[in-house]
C-alpha cells in the first residue's frame, strides 16, 4: 500500500460527500414538483409526456397500485426486450450482422436488463447489434435505474407523512426521475467521456491493418451514450466483454475516477434526499455514515490484501503486490476501490478482472453483495435496502430499552418487522440455495473453471452478483448454459421484486400512521451510537448468514494459500 493509493482513496470519498448535499437538494425538488433550473426546459416536456399517456400528475396512488403498476410496467418492458434480442438479425441498425439471440440467453439478458443487474453471459460487441444496444439495453438502464429512485421516494414518504393514503404516482416519478435527473447528467457525462476518447458513432467496425500485414476488426459503436447511463445508473453492462476494463470504455485514469464518482454520487444523494423530506438532515448523514463505515473498511482490506499479494507472487520477488487482472493504467488502489464501488453499489461495472484477486480481496466484493448492496446501492435500491435494515435495528434497539420501537416518529410494529425480514431473507434464499444446487448438479459443475474453493465461490459469486442485482462476475465460470441462464434469471427476479413490494408495503403502512412528537424515551437516531448500532446489526445478520458459505470459498482459499496451494 502506498500514501499516492490512499490519496487516490480519499478523494474520490471527498468528492461523494462533497456532491452528496447539492444533488440531495436537487432530487428533492424534481421529486416533490418544485422548480429547478432545468425546469424551464424541461418541464414542457414533461406535461407533455403526461398528456400523451394520460397521466394526472396531481392523483397519487395506494402503495398497491403504485406497486402493481411497477410491475406491469416491467412486464411490458421484459417482453418488448426479449422481442428485440430474439428479433435482432431482421431489425435495422445492425451492421455486423448479428444473428437473433438464443431463447435462454434473450431471457436471462431481459431480466438482467429489467431489474438493473445488467448480468452478461455474452459478448456485448460480438452479440448485439447498435439497436439492442440502444433501443434495448439503454433504455431499460434508464428505467429500472428510475424505478429503483422512485421506490426509494415512495418508502421516504411513507417515513415522511402522517396519516396518508398514498405514497406518491409511479408514473410521475418515472418520468421526473428519467427526465430530470439521469437523462441531463448522462448527457454531460457521455460528453465528458467522449472528449476522453470513448467511440460514440453508428458506423460499422473498424478494420485495421497490423504491422504484420494482417487484418484487425476494432469494435466500436455507442459506446459513451451506454457507459455513462450504466454507471450513474448503477447498471454495469458493458458494450463490450471487458467492460470498464476495455479502453473503449475507460482510457484514462480521469474517466476512471469519474465513472466511479458516477456510480456512487446520486445513491449518496438520496440519504440527503431522505434527510430532507423527514425534516431533519442529521437522519440522511447518519444513514450516509453507517454506508461510509462499512465501506471504508470494505476498501482497506481489498487494498491491503491486493497490496500484499500471495506468497507464492513473492517467492517469485514479485512482491508489489497482485496485478494479476489488473489495468497498467489504474494499478492495484484503483483497481481495489474500484471493485468495492461496484459492488457496494448494484452496478457490477469492472475495471479488473476480480476472479484474479487474492482470496481476500474478492471476499470484500462478495460480501458486498451478500448484504444486499445497501453500502450506498443501486440507485434508489441501496437507500430502500438500508432503511429496511434500519427497521430491524430500531427494532433491536426498542427490546434492548424496552420501548416501543420509532423512527423518525413513526412506530415500528411487528407488520414492518416481518416485511423487513421478508425482504433480507429473500436474498440468501437465491444466492445460498441455488450455489447448493448448482456444486452438486453435474451440467452446472462441468461449467466451473476451477477447483477446490476458488471453484465453490466462483458460483457462489454468481449467484450473489444476480440475485443481489450486481452483475459483476468471477470470470472462471462459463455462465451462458441453459441452467445458469434460467436460474440466475430467477434469482435476478426474486432479488429485485421481493425486495421491493415488501419495501412498498412498509412505505403504505407508515404512510398511514400519524407522527410521534420526540420525546425523553425516543431513542436518537442521528448519532454515532444509532450509526454503531446500525452497522454491528448488518454485520451480524450478515455474518450469520453467509459465513459458513464463506468458509467453504475464500476462506478455505486463503488459507491454503498460505501453504502455496493455488486453484
Amino acid at each position: 500500500m502506498t500514501l499516492i493509493g490512499w490519496l487516490q482513496i480519499a478523494i474520490f470519498c471527498a468528492i461523494v460527500v462533497a456532491l452528496t448535499k447539492p444533488l440531495g437538494w436537487y432530487m428533492t425538488r424534481v421529486l416533490t414538483g418544485e422548480w429547478t433550473p432545468l425546469s424551464p426546459v424541461l418541464r414542457p416536456i414533461e406535461i407533455a409526456l403526461y398528456r400523451v399517456s394520460g397521466v394526472d400528475e396531481t392523483r397519487e396512488q395506494h402503495w398497491l397500485t403504485y406497486t402493481i403498476a411497477m410491475l406491469l410496467f416491467h412486464v411490458a418492458g421484459f417482453a418488448t426486450l426479449y422481442a428485440l434480442l430474439r428479433l435482432q438479425g431482421l431489425l435495422p441498425l445492425d451492421p455486423q450482422g448479428m444473428a437473433a439471440v438464443p431463447p435462454e440467453l434473450s431471457f436471462n439478458t431481459a431480466v438482467s436488463f429489467l431489474t438493473n443487474t445488467n448480468w452478461q453471459n455474452y459478448g456485448g460487441e460480438s452479440t448485439l447489434s447498435y439497436l439492442a444496444q440502444m433501443a434495448g439495453l439503454t433504455v431499460h438502464n434508464f428505467v429500472s435505474a428510475a424505478t429503483g429512485i422512485a421506490i426509494a421516494f415512495a418508502l421516504i414518504r411513507g417515513f415522511a407523512r402522517g396519516s396518508a393514503t398514498t405514497v406518491g404516482n409511479f408514473w410521475v416519478d418515472l418520468v421526473r426521475c428519467t427526465l430530470h435527473v439521469l437523462l441531463p447528467i448522462s448527457i454531460v457525462v457521455a460528453l465528458f467521456l467522449v472528449w476522453q476518447g470513448i467511440p460514440q458513432t453508428l458506423g460499422p467496425y473498424v478494420e485495421a491493418t497490423t504491422l504484420e500485414g494482417a487484418k484487425q476488426t476494432i469494435a466500436v459503436g455507442p459506446v459513451a451514450s451506454q457507459v455513462a447511463i450504466k454507471m450513474l445508473g448503477t447498471n454495469g453492462g458493458g458494450f463490450f466483454g471487458a467492460n470498464a476494463a476495455h479502453p473503449f470504455e475507460n482510457p484514462t485514469a480521469l474517466s476512471n475516477l469519474v465513472q466511479m464518482v458516477a456510480i456512487f454520487a446520486l445513491g449518496a444523494a438520496l440519504t440527503n434526499v431522505f434527510g430532507r423530506m423527514v425534516g431533519d438532515q442529521r437522519q440522511g448523514w447518519a444513514i450516509l455514515a453507517a454506508m461510509g463505515v462499512l465501506f471504508v473498511v470494505g476498501v482497506a482490506v481489498t487494498y491491503w490484501a491486493e497490496a500484499a499479494g500471495t506468497a507464492t507472487l513473492n517467492d517469485l520477488a514479485l512482491a508489489g503486490g497482485n496485478m494479476e487482472g489488473k489495468e497498467v493504467r489504474f494499478g492495484i488502489a484503483l483497481s481495489a476501490l474500484f471493485a468495492v464501488i461496484t459492488t457496494a453499489a448494484s452496478c457490477g461495472a469492472v475495471n479488473a478482472m476480480h476472479d484474479s484477486f487474492t482470496a481476500l480481496g474478492g471476499m470484500i466484493p462478495l460480501i458486498n453483495m451478500q448484504l444486499g448492496e445497501i453500502i450506498v446501492g443501486g440507485v434508489g435500491a441501496g437507500l430502500y435496502g438500508m432503511l429496511i435494515f434500519v427497521v430491524i435495528t430500531v427494532f433491536v434497539a426498542g427490546l434492548m430499552v424496552g420501548r416501543t420501537p420509532e423512527y423518525v416518529g413513526k412506530k415500528i410494529e411487528a407488520r414492518e418487522v416481518k416485511l423487513a425480514m421478508l425482504a433480507i431473507l429473500c436474498l440468501p434464499l437465491m444466492m445460498l440455495g441455488w450455489t447448493a444446487v448448482a456444486v452438486v448438479f453435474p451440467p452446472a459443475v462441468a461449467s466451473m473453471g476451477n477447483a477446490g474453493p476458488h471453484g465453490f465461490s466462483e458460483v457462489l459469486y454468481a449467484y450473489s452478483s444476480q440475485a443481489a442485482n450486481n452483475g459483476s462476475a468471477f470470470g472462471g465460470l462459463t455462465g451462458n448454459t441453459p441452467f445458469y441462464n434460467l436460474t440466475g434469471g430467477v434469482a435476478m427476479l426474486v432479488g429485485r421484486f421481493f425486495v421491493i413490494v415488501p419495501a412498498m408495503a412498509i412505505a403504505g403502512s407508515l404512510a398511514a400512521k400519524k407522527v410521534v412528537p420526540a420525546s425523553s424515551g425516543t431513542f436518537p437516531t442521528n448519532g454515532g451510537l444509532f450509526v454503531g448500532l446500525l452497522v454491528g446489526v448488518i454485520v451480524i445478520i450478515g455474518g450469520l448468514t453467509f459465513f459458513p458459505a464463506l468458509a467453504l470459498g475464500p476462506v478455505a482459499e486463503h488459507l491454503a494459500m498460505r501453504t502455496d496451494a493455488l486453484f
